[in-house]
């Protein structure tokens, strides 16, 4: 039993919540498959209240998840067992820093990632790190599941962006590992233990980030494309002509625009014309670049029968108007009924086949499943999920989740890839990383937590699974 009053005693009274409709925001995650409550809520001001928090849980086997804006899709940041007690750093939101010329910034672990675009974009720069959530999703957890994001592709994923983390060990001691250094070559490098760890290692409290210079503007385009394998050409083409400014390379099926239009997500199709597939390409506009460069490769696209046709962004308008049809698309298939997602990446070269052979094994397996799968291109990440047959029963074509996985798994790592690109592991694939993960490298994960967790209270449960042990040797 958890003695809540013990946590007052050293927090406060309004940073502890023990009422189960208080708490209902913490425990509702975005896909709502998971429904277990909480022992209490913990909301800490400081780092130093952190600290404290993690030497009580220690020292009374509490255990304890970290919480940034409970947008995880993989139940990192949610109960699994009903005794935890989460840890909410929504509180902990400085901006501890911003230098624009040095390119970083300093900020704590519960800032909004929008407010750290804000930040920076008043500072002269950009922070690159784009995701649908970005208006509710933090930095801490965009770090603790090392999130990526649709401009991947540019400037990496967030441990890429990362150049310091400052984080509290289990049993209350604090790394104080914040650094704008570039360089650093003494002795192992901690701060990646923490990216992608999902709070199973350390709490973050605060992180060194990258920034960039802002783009003066962004060509942007809605390609018209045969099927994925013209998109492959496409992207080839982008990349050659625009180099490094390429900046976003996004593949959409035409299901995904009907759904969008049919329940009225968006205002009018941004496509210039009906096709089975469409990419959304874009590349940043620096200071002293020419600009045409989008459209010029788009020509010879088009001379070489790679595209149709396209539509470019005449105005930002039209710009957040393609941004949103592939912002919506995951949000709209819900609209639709039941939806089996898959978040798994394979390299670039390999995506239309995932694609073509996934979309067969499944549709063999479930009759009328309507494929959907769209993403991130350019850098092999695909949300390959399916919708349900029209008029089908959710719960029976749910019924039939395990086969559809099944199926998408066995293509994914037969072409070099994995089964989880950007949401994590958390609670729901914690199966799935013990059967596909190799045991060596799954072994030294087990040594990991064991040295930084030996009492296991950190967000027991996740990524390791519930049988986490010392490692045999």
């Amino acid at each position: 039993m958890v003695k809540v009053g013990e946590l007052r005693a050293f927090v406060g009274d309004d940073s502890v919540i023990d009422e189960p409709g208080q708490m209902a925001a913490y425990l509702n995650e975005p896909r709502k498959r998971f429904h277990i409550p909480a022992a209490a809520v913990v909301r800490p001001a400081t780092v130093p209240q952190v600290q404290a928090i993690a030497r009580w849980a220690n020292e009374n086997r509490v255990p304890l998840i970290p919480q940034g804006g409970n947008t995880g899709l993989v139940g990192a940041q949610v109960p699994l067992r009903g005794d935890e007690v989460i840890v909410s750093l929504q509180r902990l939101d400085a901006i501890r820093d911003v230098n624009a010329q040095a390119g970083n910034m300093t900020v704590e672990a519960g800032v909004i990632l929008q407010h750290a675009h804000d930040a920076a974009e008043a500072a002269g720069a950009i922070f690159p790190l784009w995701l649908a959530s970005q208006g509710s999703a933090r930095i801490g957890g965009l770090l603790g599941s090392n999130a990526g994001g649709v401009q991947v592709l540019a400037y990496g994923n967030a441990r890429e962006l990362c150049l310091g983390i400052e984080a509290v060990l289990a049993d209350g001691r604090l790394y104080q590992g914040l650094s704008a250094l570039r360089k650093d070559n003494t002795g192992y490098d901690l701060r990646d233990l923490f990216i992608g760890a999902e709070g199973t290692l350390g709490i973050i409290t605060a992180a060194t980030m990258k920034l960039f210079p802002r783009p003066v503007g962004y060509e942007t385009a809605f390609c018209s494309v045969a099927g994925p394998e013209a998109a492959l050409e496409l992207f080839y083409l982008m990349r050659e002509r625009t180099g490094s400014r390429l900046t976003a390379f996004e593949l959409m099926p035409r299901l995904g625009l009907d759904l969008l239009l049919k329940h009225q997500m968006t205002p009018q199709d941004p496509a210039a014309s009906l096709s089975p597939w469409y990419a959304l390409v874009e590349v940043n506009l620096m200071k002293g670049s020419a600009s045409g460069a989008l459209e010029a490769a788009l020509a010879e696209a088009f001379e070489r029968g790679i595209i149709a046709d396209a539509t470019v962004a005449q105005s930002e308008t039209e710009r957040t108007r393609m941004w949103s049809a592939r912002e919506l698309m995951s949000e709209v298939q819900s609209k639709e009924g039941a939806s089996i997602k898959h978040d798994v990446s394979v390299p670039i070269a390999a995506v239309p086949r995932l694609i073509a052979e996934g979309s067969a094994a499944v549709a063999r397996a479930i009759e009328g499943v309507r494929p959907c799968p769209f993403g991130h291109m350019g850098d092999g990440n695909i949300h390959f999920n399916f919708s349900q047959p029209v008029g089908a029963d959710p719960k029976a074509f749910m019924a039939r989740e395990a086969d559809a996985n099944a199926a998408i798994y066995d293509i994914v790592l037969r072409l070099g890839g994995s089964v989880s690109a950007e949401h994590g592991i958390g609670q729901l694939k914690t199966g799935l990383l013990e059967r596909v993960k190799d045991p060596v490298a799954l072994a030294m994960m087990h040594s990991i937590k064991s040295a930084l967790d030996p009492n296991g209270i950190l967000n027991p449960g996740k990524m390791l699974g519930s049988a986490h042990k010392a490692v045999p040797t």
